[in-house]
């Protein structure tokens, strides 16, 4: 498979990723319009507030946009399990099902199967828009590309060398990542899992708090809301939850079983997925025994008029099948509901062990280092569900692809700053 991913090199020349193509009649204003009329009305101005921020934060809010403009580059046509919205902000700390902290890709809604280099085109723009926000030059900017390019390309490499047990079972341990950050934020991170180690794995967290031995969310509105107790979703949220029992493992089942639904409440989530129907679920176990699941909304992958449809009906599955199959180790409690209405719901432990790094805190040599790391763990993903001979080969030894996709990102990123200016004067004007 080497070889043939060498030669599919004259079908696809390695310069040929260098050019920015834009879908036609693209108008990602009126794609935004188009999600906001579809998500929950009182949380679209909190939506478009967090886009407003940079043109970064647009940028995670914009998949669908740029997964229309990827659809026109070349590929190899080598398809892997694709994240669909890869950037710097979807990777980070977990605890795997063993209790052990990994980093690894940690946001699936738009997983697919795709072309592989729809993922490093855009987590290769994440990474120029990032280092553009830390003050960083043009030149600066495509040397941050380059890099993470480049590291997706030598771990390539060396999986494409690996057997498929190698490749199943390598993973980034949280020393990898720590290693990358600011002292000051590696410490925070380090000391919140010694404390989430030592507490154990019933422990609430603090917006958790017990009345007559019985626990229940605090709120803090907007962010987290109570439905109304006459509301319909609350008892098809109970239905939905017994539904999702039944797509667990037998053993998970059990444990499953032991816990008992105490609370629920609305919660904002993200960029991108903001206005859609999330929420937080509180089981409780025994005295000051909880357990908090997300239940996150899940509609069709911003792939799936370029890759095809999915082949599971269920967007919560393709969410979690998906996952799986990305990620080194998942959550145990990962599963998938769907409501009588035909909304899709994947759900998962809510914020077991988890930590991103604070990309804003980062200087430019730190973020250069944290922008590699994200390249070589995709290769990892990109590995478990493709070929990497295939993607090693057409790869090579050089640098001609790290650095014609590093000149696609800047000119990606040119064209998201002109989006999101367009975007800010529409606020201003509306």
């Amino acid at each position: 498979m080497f070889e043939r991913g060498r030669a599919a090199r004259k079908r696809v020349p390695r310069s040929s990723h260098a050019q920015v193509y834009l879908a036609p009649g693209r108008d990602p204003l009126a794609t935004i319009r188009s999600q906001n009329a579809t998500r929950i009305p009182r949380l679209v101005p909190l939506r478009m507030a967090r886009m407003s921020r940079s043109p970064f934060a647009f940028f995670r809010g914009t998949a669908e946009v740029m997964a229309a403009d990827l659809a026109g580059t070349p590929v190899t046509r080598s398809t892997v399990q694709a994240c669909g919205d890869c950037h710097l902000g979807n990777f980070g700390l977990f605890a795997t099902p063993e209790r052990n902290v990994i980093f690894d890709l940690n946001d699936f809604d738009e997983t697919l199967p795709a072309a592989w280099e729809w993922d490093v085109k855009r987590l290769a723009t994440s990474a120029v828009l990032a280092a553009l926000e830390t003050g960083a030059t043009d030149a600066q900017a495509r040397d941050a590309a380059v890099k993470t390019v480049q590291s997706y390309r030598l771990s390539m490499r060396r999986l494409g060398v690996a057997s498929p047990l190698q490749v199943w079972f390598s993973r980034v341990d949280a020393r990898t990542f720590l290693s990358v950050l600011d002292r000051g934020q590696a410490q925070r991170i380090e000391r919140k899992q010694r404390d989430a180690a030592a507490r154990g794995e019933h422990v609430p967290p603090t917006f958790v708090k017990s009345r007559s031995g019985k626990l229940h969310f605090v709120e803090n509105p907007p962010i987290l809301q109570h439905l109304p107790h006459n509301d319909p979703l609350r008892e098809r949220a109970r239905e939905a939850l017994r539904k999702y029992a039944r797509t667990l493992g037998d053993d998970v089942r059990v444990l499953f079983a032991r816990y008992h639904l105490r609370d629920a409440a609305i919660r904002v989530v993200g960029v991108g997925s903001v206005g859609l129907l999330s929420a937080i679920t509180l089981f409780q176990g025994g005295p000051g025994d909880a357990l908090v699941l997300q239940v996150k909304e899940e509609r069709a992958s911003v792939l799936e008029p370029y890759a095809g449809p999915s082949k599971y009906a269920n967007h919560g599955e393709r969410v979690a099948k998906g996952q799986r199959l990305m990620q080194a180790a998942s959550d145990l409690f990962l599963g998938w509901v769907a409501l009588d209405d035909g909304q899709h719901f994947a759900v998962y432990r809510f914020r077991d062990r988890k930590a991103n790094a604070n990309l804003e805190r980062l200087n430019l040599r730190e973020l250069m280092e944290y922008s590699a790391l994200c390249g070589a763990t995709l290769a990892l993903s990109h590995a478990r569900s493709g070929d990497p001979s295939f993607i090693a080969g057409y790869l090579g030894v050089g640098s001609n692809f790290e650095h014609a996709a590093a000149e696609y990102a800047i000119g990606y990123a040119q064209q998201t700053k002109r989006d999101y200016d367009a975007f800010l004067a529409a606020q201003k004007g509306s």
